[in-house]
């Protein structure tokens, strides 16, 4: 009687072969750029509602709660207008408290979203760990925190410019479009730092010295004209420094005769919105790149 050899179909294959035969794929494997854009965007809901929760956990242990995203700022300008405004007179620049608090609040708009996104994937570990998810939806809800916050300030910051003597006219509402370009250069940027913090602990330890650094660099607490002082490159350099941008397209929308280190709006609108393109996307393909990175190790 004869017999018959039964021959496996998979005899021969490596792994990889039998895996792709088989429809197998690697765990946590980081999908095309186009479908993680496209998972991002449907995980937009989980984005907004974890950021509303981490905002209102962050006061959930203070008496009076969530008063203290308008107290906080405004305590910090109280400081400040007695350091440079009272102690160290800086008088030559008109209107000083609005020119400073202005300057402060855009600031710490950035400050607070890097330093607060530098920690957004090593403090969710166990998240991480736990969940499939769009790892960039962390820093990005990290991101949308400080926004919301920011809008605080600026109820803030709108009264203490009025009350300063500013008068209410049309170009307030470039606010709005320099805010925005802001927030796309900070999320950017938060996507970075997550990336690297992710990687070195130590990150979190050095970024508030990078962060004070870049305060003095930005014309934050006093005349941005000190900085022709500085040699014609330096000058330069200081001028595409993009908080200072920012924040001169603030002072710009908000004040009138506020002394700006660039005269020119169309440069100021145009480096900003270079700024929020390069690090907008940069920042994106960074952290994208190290997506199946995350939680391991």
């Amino acid at each position: 009687m004869a017999t018959t050899a039964l021959v496996d179909p998979d005899t021969g294959l490596t792994q990889a072969q039998l895996a792709a035969r088989h429809g197998l794929r690697v765990a946590g494997e980081r999908p095309s750029l186009v479908e993680y854009s496209r998972r991002l965007w449907a995980y937009r809901h989980f984005i907004a509602a974890y950021a509303n929760a981490k905002l209102v956990a962050s006061y959930s242990n203070a008496k009076l709660g969530q008063l203290w995203q308008v107290l906080t700022p405004l305590t910090n300008a109280a400081v400040y207008y007695l350091i440079f405004g009272v102690v160290l007179a800086q008088n030559s620049i008109p209107n000083f408290i609005a020119y400073l608090t202005t300057g402060l609040f855009i600031f710490n708009f950035t400050q607070s979203a890097v330093l607060a996104g530098t920690q957004s994937i090593s403090s969710n570990l166990g998240l991480i760990r736990a969940l499939h998810f769009p790892r960039a939806s962390l820093p990005l809800s990290t991101t949308i925190t400080q926004f919301q916050q920011l809008l605080a300030s600026m109820v803030v910051l709108v009264g203490i410019v009025l009350v300063t003597g500013e008068p209410l006219t049309w170009e307030w509402l470039l606010m709005v479009p320099a805010l925005l370009l802001q927030a796309v250069f900070n999320a950017g940027v938060v996507l970075l730092v997550a990336r690297l913090g992710a990687k070195s602990s130590d990150l979190k330890q050095v970024m508030p010295f990078i962060m004070r650094t870049w305060m003095y660099g930005s014309g934050v607490l006093y005349s941005v004209t000190l900085f022709d002082r500085l040699p014609g490159w330096a000058t330069t350099v200081v001028q595409y420094n993009p908080l200072l941008v920012y924040i001169e397209l603030a002072r710009y929308a908000l004040l009138e005769e506020a002394p700006l280190l660039n005269e020119s709006l169309t440069q100021l609108w145009l480096v900003g919105a270079g700024w929020a393109l390069v690090a907008g996307i940069g920042g994106f393909i960074y952290f994208w790149r190290g997506e199946q990175e995350y939680g391991r190790g």
